[in-house]
């Protein structure tokens, strides 16, 4: 039997130092995973501290479940449902929000889940694996014009028309139903290669955000946590692709503007209302060790903001 997949948390004591833990604060991990980020802000958390940790992935929340401490709440559910699970634990305000965004190498590296072409798997990518359709399911109805949009907004994928009519002509003589049928489809469809890089790469990840809705979750999280948090309280977030991290980006640089008032709207600067949030240093990237150590943590952009007094 085979052991389970390692996963190594990217920025860990930078992404813990920046939320600036309280010893009898509440903090949000809002993507459990294997529960590296949850353990390191335990371990600054005095006995009244709390950390409630949320994760769509049954198998993160089995696994959280080894972490005995009374302490922590997990919470199995998607970023939408943020404000209706704190509501239902009598969760108010909060002094940190950590969002690690993406995937997890468990769920990369384990077959079942048909999130990579390194194995051949039933194609499902469902991070949530109790509910909701999965990758084989939606290509064996989408139109090529659906899976079109979907591989090019998602994936930034320049032959998306081309690998979508492959897909509907493939699906013609038998399902898509598996990761190698899916890849191999792909790689005839690709006329060049990016070098380093499989031609499937861009397609696999379109597909596995876009089932996920990842983007439009994000979405609704980041104004969720900002609602949530009190004076001080620091929003952290990690993000892995481009179109997450230009969301996280724009999100924190328009909280931390004053709102967008009529320009004729007789105001002096010092009368506008102060913005909600407050830019903490720069973006952060992992260092060359980290990346040395870990290579899926080379993608890696960490942002920082902190809650104002601003209502």
């Amino acid at each position: 039997m085979s052991a389970a997949p390692e996963h190594i948390t990217v920025l860990l004591a930078e992404a813990v130092d920046a939320l600036a833990v309280r010893p009898a604060g509440i903090y949000i991990d809002g993507t459990f995973g294997r529960g590296g980020h949850s353990r390191a802000i335990l371990a600054r958390l005095g006995e009244h501290g709390r950390v409630v940790a949320f994760d769509r992935d049954p198998a993160a929340i089995e696994a959280g479940r080894a972490l005995a401490d009374p302490r922590l709440t997990l919470v199995h559910a998607p970023f939408s449902a943020f404000g209706a699970e704190l509501d239902r634990l009598g969760v108010g305000e909060v002094d940190g929000v950590l969002l690690d965004l993406g995937v997890s190498s468990p769920q990369l590296d384990e077959p079942a889940r048909g999130m990579s072409f390194r194995f051949d798997a039933p194609l499902d990518m469902r991070m949530d694996t109790s509910r909701g359709q999965t990758v084989a399911d939606w290509l064996a109805a989408a139109s090529v014009a659906e899976i079109t949009g979907v591989l090019r907004d998602y994936g930034e994928e320049r032959f998306a028309h081309a690998i979508a009519k492959a897909i509907a002509a493939a699906r013609s003589g038998e399902p898509v139903a598996t990761t190698r049928q899916l890849a191999a489809i792909v790689e005839k469809a690709v006329r060049t290669r990016e070098p380093g890089q499989h031609p499937a790469t861009r397609s696999f990840q379109a597909l596995r955000i876009f089932i996920n809705a990842e983007l439009e979750e994000l979405s609704l999280v980041l104004p969720a946590s900002t609602d949530r948090l009190a004076t001080g309280g620091r929003l952290v977030v990690i993000s892995f692709h481009s179109l997450e991290d230009r969301i996280v980006k724009r999100f924190m640089r328009d909280a931390a503007r004053p709102p967008q008032l009529p320009s004729r709207l007789p105001l002096r600067a010092a009368e506008l209302p102060a913005p909600r949030l407050r830019l903490v240093g720069k973006a952060l990237r992992p260092g060359a060790v980290e990346v040395a150590r870990n290579p899926r943590a080379r993608s890696a952009v960490m942002r920082v903001a902190e809650r104002t007094e601003a209502a």
